[in-house]
């Protein structure tokens, strides 16, 4: 195989020598398209630089990645701890990244390989979608926590997931039981056909199975933060004050409407219900406590480093692994 030089990368990618030394060291002056263009080279070529290579002590150990997207998301934080917690005694080093939830996870993931050698990872809180083609080709096991994934667009892809879909209407389905029909859904996008979009079908199952249409004007994509949520939730009651319960698919997104909700005079649940969607300890000790799906993040956590190591060390079959959630009913719903 040809042994690439910064050379060789730089006459590929049609940019300088010093262009690419300064993608390696990750310098702030270089502009995305032209980083992107320059690290789809390296990987194409399989190039690790030599000073990414100086900064490993061991140039032949294992290394995982975990890359969280989300860093604001509790749930998603405590998942990664989790994680990291029983990757202890696999004999494989891991790491982590912590990324925004604008920010790619394929793009980090394609620097650490070039940075960091690293040879297998982990995604928390990512999205599967064309970003991912950047990863093509490239014989690195991965396992997605909370996302399903397509086999045909990563091959050595697995996902650790629960029924997002199910548990979803069960959800939604409590809120129709206890006579609520005006419910607005607060999300992400729905098309993105990732674990959010379930959740958005699910929600609509619930509607259908009851003989109803869910209004899609009080659907409102809102960024997966406390204070995200927040401002869009003000907006949205302000306009839609008819709005008897709402369905959030974090519990971050309800701990932050039920604030806005506050603010504007409103009280959960007596004004308005509120359902969240993952289960975190802070929502146990909210006021009031949080009706929402608890999500095993131990179990995700667990499944997800047993599936990875797998494929890792035995070459295993890419695979899905769905986990039980559960349905806590607690104070916000009404």
């Amino acid at each position: 195989m040809k042994i690439y030089t910064i050379k060789d990368i730089a006459r590929l990618a049609g940019v300088s020598v010093t262009t690419v030394s300064r993608v390696l060291n990750r310098r702030p002056d270089v502009n995305r398209e032209t980083r992107e263009k320059v690290e789809r080279v390296m990987a194409e070529c399989h190039f690790v630089g030599n000073a990414n290579a100086r900064g490993l002590k061991q140039t032949d150990s294992d290394v995982v990645a975990v890359i969280l997207r989300g860093r604001h998301n509790p749930f998603l934080t405590s998942l990664a701890e989790a994680i990291m917690h029983y990757s202890q005694g696999s004999g494989t080093s891991f790491l982590m990244e912590f990324i925004d939830e604008q920010d790619d996870e394929f793009q980090t993931a394609l620097r650490l390989t070039h940075e960091k050698r690293v040879k297998a990872f982990i995604f928390v809180g990512s999205r599967i979608d064309d970003r991912c083609k950047v990863l093509l080709g490239m014989d690195i096991p991965m396992v997605f926590a909370t996302a399903a994934v397509g086999h045909e667009q990563l091959a050595r892809a697995s996902a650790v997931t629960i029924d997002e879909r199910a548990m979803a209407r069960l959800a939604v389905k409590h809120l129709l039981d206890c006579g609520h029909e005006r419910i607005a859904v607060f999300g992400a996008s729905r098309t993105e056909g990732d674990n959010l979009s379930l959740r958005y079908q699910g929600a609509l199952d619930a509607f259908r199975e009851k003989g109803l249409v869910f209004d899609e004007s009080r659907y409102v994509e809102t960024r997966f933060s406390m204070e995200g949520a927040y401002e869009c939730a003000r907006e949205f009651f302000l306009r839609r004050p008819d709005t008897t319960a709402a369905f959030c698919m974090s519990d971050s997104v309800a701990m932050g409407l039920i604030r806005a909700l506050k603010d504007l005079g409103r009280t959960v649940p007596d004004d308005v219900s509120v359902f969240g969607f993952d289960g975190t300890e802070m929502g146990q000790f909210f006021i009031p406590r949080l009706c929402t799906v608890e999500q095993p993040v131990d179990d995700i956590a667990r499944e997800s480093v047993r599936v990875l190591m797998d494929m890792f060390r035995n070459n295993a079959e890419p695979t899905e692994v769905v986990v039980k959630a559960e349905l806590k009913l607690r104070e916000s719903v009404k």
